[in-house]
Parts: C-alpha cells; sequence; structure tokens
C-alpha cells in the first residue's frame, strides 16, 4: 500500500485533476519551458515545499508517462586513484536521477561520468521524443566546489545532448558560475491555507474524518512542511483507526524527540561530563543518518526557545 504522500502526490503541472496545488502561477511557467528549447533549471526552497513533485510534474509534461517507467540501477564508476565505487540512480528512458554528493569527494567524478554517458546515449524514438535527455541531481547544494566546477564545464561541453535540473535547499551554497547558468526556480513552502486545504482534499479522498483541531495542530508543526503534515495525517489515521477525538496526540518523530531531550540537556548543566554525554549522543543520531545539517536546527530552536 502506498503513502498518502505517494498516492495523491499531484499527476501534472496544469490540470483540474491531478494537477499542483499551490503555485499556479509558477506551474504556468514550467509548462512554458516544457519544449524542445529547455534551459537548464536549477529549483531551490525548503524540504517539503514541493520541488521534486514539480519536478517529476515538470518531465512527465517534457516526455509523456515514460518517464514513470523508472528503475532503480547502480551505476558503476572508478576514481582517480582505481577505486571501484557504485552509485543508485532512478532512471527511465529519457533520465536518470540521482545524489551524487553521497559520494563525498567523489562526487566530481560521478558527475562528470553520468552526464557524459547520458550525452552520448541517444532516445529510443529520437523522431517522436526530445534530442535530449535530463540529469537530475538532488541536494546540489552539498556537492562540492570542485564538483560544481567540473559540473559547469560539463553543462556546456553537453549542452545540446544532456539537461540538467538541479534540486537544493540554499541557493547560496551553489556557485555564482553554476546558478548563472540555470533558470532558478523559487518553490516556497505552501502558506498554512495551502496546507490545510491539501490536507483536507486528502482527507476527504480517504473518507476519513479529522477534527478541525487536529488538523490545525497538524499544519502548525508541520511548519510549511507539506510532505511532513501528509505524513502526520496518515501517521494519526494509523493509530485511530475507531476513529480520531479532538484531543488526538499528534506523533513526533523518535529522533526529533532525541535531539529534545539531547537540548535539554544542554541547558541542564555546562560541564565536561556533560560534554561528554551530549557528544555521545550526537554520535548516535549521526549513526542513524539524520544530516548534521537538521540536528544543528533542531537543537538551535530548542535552544533558544
Amino acid at each position: 500500500m502506498a503513502l498518502w504522500v505517494d498516492k495523491y502526490r499531484p499527476k501534472y503541472l496544469v490540470s483540474e485533476k491531478n494537477g499542483i496545488d499551490y503555485h499556479l502561477a509558477q506551474a504556468q511557467h514550467l509548462k512554458f519551458l516544457a519544449s524542445d528549447c529547455m534551459p537548464h533549471l536549477l529549483f531551490c526552497g525548503p524540504s517539503g515545499a514541493g520541488k521534486k513533485t514539480r519536478i517529476k510534474c515538470f518531465l512527465r509534461e517534457l516526455y509523456g508517462t515514460g518517464v514513470d517507467k523508472t528503475q532503480l540501477i547502480m551505476k558503476p564508476f572508478t576514481t582517480p586513484s582505481n577505486r571501484k565505487l557504485e552509485i543508485q540512480t532512478v532512471s527511465s528512458n529519457y533520465h536518470v536521477e540521482m545524489t551524487p554528493s553521497d559520494m563525498g569527494i567523489y562526487d566530481r567524478v560521478v558527475v562528470q561520468d553520468i552526464v557524459k554517458e547520458m550525452a552520448q546515449m541517444s532516445q529510443i524514438d529520437s523522431g517522436s521524443q526530445k534530442s535530449f535527455k535530463v540529469v537530475v541531481l538532488c541536494e546540489a547544494d552539498s556537492l562540492t566546489r570542485d564538483a560544481q566546477h567540473g559540473l559547469r564545464r560539463t553543462m556546456e561541453k553537453y549542452a545540446n545532448n544532456c539537461k540538467m535540473i538541479l534540486c537544493c535547499e540554499s541557493l547560496s551554497r551553489i556557485i555564482e558560475p553554476l546558478q548563472s547558468r540555470c533558470i532558478v526556480i523559487n518553490v516556497p513552502a505552501p502558506t498554512d491555507d495551502e496546507v490545510t486545504k491539501v490536507l483536507r482534499n486528502v482527507i476527504k479522498k480517504e473518507e476519513f474524518a479529522l477534527p478541525d483541531a487536529v488538523l490545525q495542530r497538524i499544519v502548525e508543526k508541520a511548519e510549511g512542511n507539506l510532505r511532513r503534515a501528509i505524513l502526520m495525517a496518515e501517521a494519526i489515521r494509523m493509530e485511530n483507526e475507531a476513529g480520531v477525538s479532538s484531543n488526538a496526540q499528534i506523533p513526533v518523530p523518535e529522533w526529533e524527540t532525541y535531539l529534545q531531550e539531547t537540548s535539554r540537556l544542554i541547558l541542564l548543566k555546562q560541564s565536561s561530563d556533560m560534554l561528554l554525554k551530549v557528544r555521545e549522543r550526537l554520535y548516535e543520531i549521526l549513526s542513524r543518518c539524520i544530516p548534521p545539517a537538521v540536528i544543528f536546527k533542531v537543537i538551535s530552536f530548542q535552544i533558544n526557545h
């Protein structure tokens, strides 16, 4: 069974059914850009704002439903020191999506190899499809400077055969030469009213009764993160199958509760023993693959409030 965030993800940029729910003027602009003269694009915005959804809708507008037929492929590559590594990609006949920053200092090699490979591959049906393929780079703001400079040169070299779509949260960590070669699509977080509207539509389709008081608390806790809001609504549904009362508790991820407790310890006592204890807790949460930037953000918020 698919999660609600996947089940009700919009499929089209502009459509009365399964279309984008907010930032409609931006969706119209993206529809215009989905042409034979497509430029390189740089999507920027906070987590849960809808960047990936818009990228998927854009690709569907560009190539049709063929982009939905994807497969998970492990792409091998060789580092300058002859180490053989693999990176996980999601590929269709028309595009490839990956997160090269997962490879650390070898991200430059990954980007150049994958883009070169895509540029040299011709479309299966060149008569009915675009003459280029698309490479989607997630977490582009986590790329090293070397990788970003290498990507800039690679984009110029293969511009006719391979178009780039970069996805990031912080535009300030993208070098200026790379920004200048893309059209920047800023995707702001949805407003509380927009999140409420989307949640009501999802709840209606699921034939699920959710009290307005609980809905309001979900929207407040989501803080503009639509994905998180939908996941919280689904979690409440799973925990209260017999019915949701107006005082139902909003589930909080365990890692967030763990960080809240860590913040409390930081404020409780400033000593060498407490420092060691806090450091041990931070190592523990890092081992669970929680991004350092997220850890820093949550702890800073808890300490200041």
